[in-house]
């Protein structure tokens, strides 16, 4: 599914897409609110966000790739964090982002979190095109019994 040359895809705008909603996190200001126990959970959440999305790289290891497309060659991952989800490091960092978005508590933080939030689905659904490309009716399989980010099995 190749679209363009160099083995890039006309889906690929979505990473660049990503990396710059990521980078808008970082806006400077005061936050709104803010309380000790609200840092201790806005906190808690961005560790448990990063820990999983760290856990879906570390199971594809050498294989990752920033693109929509998977690595040429790369085994379908389905054990693991993968069992849970299809895309443990696109839901990993929404909620690490939603952990950031609560302790900055910045209005425009949690409009560029829904824009991530779209962003990374979309990104999800053009990947599946590429997945069953190259896996077929194996992925088809781990698609019925596997969500696509929290929700949706099945190919959409």
């Amino acid at each position: 599914m190749t679209d363009e040359p160099g083995g890039r895809t006309r889906g690929d705008w979505l990473v660049a897409a990503q990396f710059l909603l990521l980078a808008a996190l970082l806006l400077p200001g005061a936050p709104l609110w803010s309380a000790p126990w609200l840092t201790a959970v806005a906190a808690a959440i961005a560790i448990a966000g990063t820990a999983l999305a760290a856990a879906g790289l570390l199971a594809i290891g050498r294989d990752i790739v920033p693109w929509v497309a998977p690595r040429p060659g790369a085994p379908l991952r389905t054990g693991g964090v993968y069992r849970f989800t299809r895309n443990p490091i696109y839901l990993g960092i929404l909620i690490g982002a939603a952990g950031w978005v609560l302790w900055r508590a910045r209005i425009e933080l949690i409009v560029v979190w829904a824009l991530l939030a779209v962003v990374l689905v979309t990104k999800a659904r053009v990947e599946q095109r590429h997945l069953i490309d190259a896996f077929g009716d194996d992925y088809r399989a781990y698609a019925d019994r596997t969500p696509l980010v929290l929700w949706g099995r099945g190919i959409r």
